[in-house]
Order: structure tokens, then C-alpha cells, then sequence
């Protein structure tokens, strides 16, 4: 006899609490083997494929492509013959934090009224849980009809179930006590929901009688948007950041990329050397690659430089870190910057790309503009701004001519050091960038 067992969102690891569906990558009725992946889902620091522990068929599927789900809630319920293994007795070969080999923390459960009893008004806002129960998608749960739907509730709690209700009618200011549901004893289901939104939109294309007005689009702050937003207002909050900045001729810097790139070998970014530049920098003003510990009141300086650069992609902004970027020559630099930006590109990173960095190099000269003053990647200390490289007048051997000048930025925590070690250390990067021949003296 086959058993049903319901699979979970697991914990994706470093404190991440929920998930978006991105993909189902399984229909209702397919057969799916242990660890096979079953949806890819987008968190706050990557793309991921969550693989299944259970192997046997998919009789339900909870939520849809485009919905956020806590961790904890359920994905999906399988079938599992007596001759399938079960996890508990056999375990998953893949693990994610929370499932797989070994079993899961017990959850607290919340007990839920029904809804016959949401709707005759006997559960009240003090008694409902904190989170409804997932519904699965439309395929699995088919739509009620009501021979005469109930008139709206004027008061009382809501007929509603589905958490993804809830936000529909939210993010589009429907008010659901408007709304007559059209489910078993007046529940308020998605259809519901979607023919008001419908009958909406056709009255505001409508011609109106008074002037329109203006209809602005939302966009949800989730995913790796959301993750941005946080941490970037984090930094603005807690960090008291400076910014300095120096014009530098890099004609001398340039004409050094030639000359190794017209050389046997791979050939060598402008970013690895900008790398390069900056690890020097740190082992001479190591108080930059440090961070503050607010609870202890201490400064933190770090042994290691994990480099962090900003990667703009069609998902936002995300910062992979290359780790021991002091101990990597510019050829190690240059594929390890083309590794992690093909996958950032790709969404394909993983929480340990995009975490533990140093101290970040921000190359936004790629967008054409001179000179920024960048939001510090909290909790680290500092970040090196990097313009474009253009043509321009310049004093070269007591005489004028025409050199590659690039303005280069230094914004820092205020806490961590004052001006003369930010300074010091902004004007040996400018150093290195008009003369090469001064990181030999660092190798």
C-alpha cells in the first residue's frame, strides 16, 4: 500500500527564511526518483534546484511559479510504494540544511480552524494561526460551485485560506471583504480574486468621467532585490562612511596589460590587476580589511582578503567574493573573476560565492561614467571605486600631452581609521596605477 509523504522547503542555509518558485521542474502524476530535483527556487542569494529525498509519484504540488514560500512549508506529497525507500530509513544522498541524511528538527504545529468555522465566524484574529495552510495549485484542488454566492462580509474574519489569496488581492489593493466567495460556505478563492481584478481592469479602461489618475507598477522587493535593498539600508544605517578620491594617469598601467597580454599564456584582465593593486594596498593598510563588531565594541581586522566585486545582471546587483585573493598571481585573478561573473550571469552562484567578503573592488567605469560614492557591503570597512579609463590633457614630464586618466574612489568606514590611512592608502593604489614597476617591490 503506497504512502503519502509531503516534502518540505528545507533550510537553504545561511539564515534564509524563505524562497521564491522560479520553475516547477515536475507535473502531477510524474514519476520522480530520490534526490531527482522537483523546482528551482530563487533566495535572497542565488538560484537553486532543490532535489527531492523521496522517490515514488507527485500526487500534489504546493504554490505556484512566482510565489514566496516560508521555509518549512510544503513543496510537494509523494507516493511512495512499499518497495520505495523512505528517507528516514534510508536517507537522501544529496543534503540540504534541515532534510536529507539524518532527520529533520520536530516543528512546532499550529492548530488551524476549518473553514466552514473561518467562515460562520467562530475563529477569531486571536485564535488564527500565523501563517494558513498552503493550498496546491489549481490542478490538484478543482473550484467549488455556488449556486447563489453569499453576500461580502461586512465584518467578522475573512473566508480566506490560501496565503497566496491574501497577497494577490494585497498587492493589487483589493479589499477581500468586497469580494463573495464562490467556495464551500463563501471561502474567497483565487478565481475570486482574479474576475474581480478582470472586471477592474475593464472599468478602468472604460472612458472616465473625471480626469485619470496616474497608475504607477510594483515591484515586489524579494529575491536577491530584496536581499540588496536590506543590506545596502543596513550599511547606511549602522556605518559612518567618508569617500576620497584621486585622478591617476593609468597610461603606464595600460601599456603593462599590453605587453603580458602580447606575451605566451592566458591573457590578463584589467580587473585582476586592479585586484592585484588592491591586496598590496590591504598588506600595507590592513586596517581597511577589518570590520566593526557593534555588540563588543571592536575592530576586527582580517588575515585574509576575500575580494568582493560588484556584477551587475538582469536578476540586480550581486557581489562574489573571490577568497584568498592576497595569495593569487594576476592569471589566478583573471579566471577566477570570469569564473564567478559567467555565473553570476548564469544565476548559478552559490551562498558561498556571494558571502564572506573583505573588501570590495567596484568597477563602475564599465558603465561610462568618472566617479561614484558607493554604499559600503556591510560589515566590511571599505571599497575601491574604479571610473572609466579615458583620454584627457594631462602633465606628463613637465609637458602636456594626452593620457589615459582614470578617477579612482576610496569610500570608508569612519570608525575603523581616519583620513591619513584612507588617503595613504588610495594614493599607493594611484602609485601602482601610474607606475606598475612599484608592486615589484610586494612580490
Amino acid at each position: 500500500m503506497a504512502q503519502v509523504l509531503e516534502f518540505k522547503l528545507p533550510d537553504l542555509g545561511e539564515g534564509l527564511t524563505e524562497a521564491v518558485i522560479v520553475t516547477w521542474l515536475v507535473q502531477v502524476g510524474e514519476v520522480v526518483a530520490i534526490d531527482q530535483p522537483v523546482v528551482e527556487v530563487e533566495t535572497a542569494k542565488a538560484m537553486v534546484e532543490v532535489p527531492c529525498p523521496y522517490g515514488g509519484v507527485v500526487t500534489a504540488r504546493f504554490g505556484e511559479e512566482g510565489s514566496e514560500l516560508p521555509v518549512g512549508a510544503p513543496l510537494l506529497t509523494v507516493a511512495v510504494g512499499e518497495a520505495t525507500p523512505v528517507p528516514e530509513a534510508e536517507g537522501s544522498g544529496n543534503v540540504l540544511v534541515g532534510y536529507g541524511t539524518g532527520a529533520p528538527p520536530a516543528r512546532r504545529r499550529r492548530v488551524r480552524a476549518s473553514a466552514p468555522e473561518r467562515a460562520n465566524g467562530t475563529a477569531d484574529r486571536n485564535t488564527a494561526p500565523e501563517r494558513a495552510p498552503h493550498t496546491a495549485v489549481a490542478e490538484t484542488t478543482p473550484r467549488a460551485q455556488s449556486p447563489a454566492p453569499p453576500t461580502a462580509l461586512a465584518e467578522g474574519p475573512l473566508p480566506v485560506i490560501s496565503p497566496l489569496v491574501r497577497r494577490l488581492a494585497r498587492d493589487n489593493d483589493l479589499d477581500l471583504r468586497a469580494l463573495s466567495g464562490s467556495g464551500p460556505d463563501g471561502l474567497i478563492l483565487r478565481a475570486d480574486v482574479e474576475d474581480a481584478l478582470r472586471v477592474g481592469a475593464a472599468r478602468a479602461a472604460a472612458p472616465a468621467v473625471t480626469a485619470p489618475k496616474a497608475v504607477g507598477t510594483r515591484t515586489p522587493l524579494k529575491g536577491i532585490r530584496g536581499a540588496v535593498a536590506d543590506k545596502l539600508s543596513r550599511s547606511r544605517r549602522e556605518i559612518p562612511d567618508a569617500t576620497c578620491w584621486v585622478d591617476a594617469d593609468a597610461t603606464e598601467l595600460m601599456r603593462a596589460r599590453a605587453a603580458m597580454n602580447a606575451a605566451a599564456g592566458p591573457k590578463i584582465s584589467l580587473l585582476a590587476l586592479l585586484a592585484r593593486i588592491c591586496t598590496a594596498a590591504l598588506a600595507r593598510y590592513p586596517e581597511l580589511n577589518s570590520y566593526v563588531d557593534v555588540e563588543a565594541r571592536e575592530i576586527v581586522r582580517l588575515d585574509h582578503v576575500h575580494l568582493g566585486f560588484a556584477a551587475q545582471t538582469e536578476r540586480g546587483l550581486v557581489v562574489p567574493v573571490v577568497r584568498d585573493a592576497h595569495g593569487r598571481d594576476a592569471e589566478s585573478l583573471t579566471a577566477e573573476f570570469a569564473r564567478l561573473t559567467d555565473s553570476a550571469h548564469a544565476g548559478t552562484l552559490t551562498p558561498v560565492d556571494l558571502t564572506g567578503g573583505t573588501f570590495t573592488l567596484n568597477n563602475y567605469g564599465v558603465f561610462g561614467v568618472d566617479g561614484s560614492t558607493p554604499i559600503i557591503n556591510h560589515p566590511e570597512a571599505a571599497m575601491l571605486g574604479v571610473g572609466r579609463i579615458v583620454p584627457k590633457p594631462w602633465v606628463h614630464e613637465g609637458e602636456l600631452a594626452v593620457r589615459q586618466v582614470v578617477q579612482l574612489s576610496l569610500t570608508f568606514d569612519h570608525r575603523v581609521c581616519d583620513g591619513g590611512t584612507a588617503g595613504g592608502f588610495l594614493r599607493y593604489v594611484a602609485d601602482c596605477v601610474e607606475n606598475p614597476t612599484v608592486l615589484l617591490r610586494t612580490l
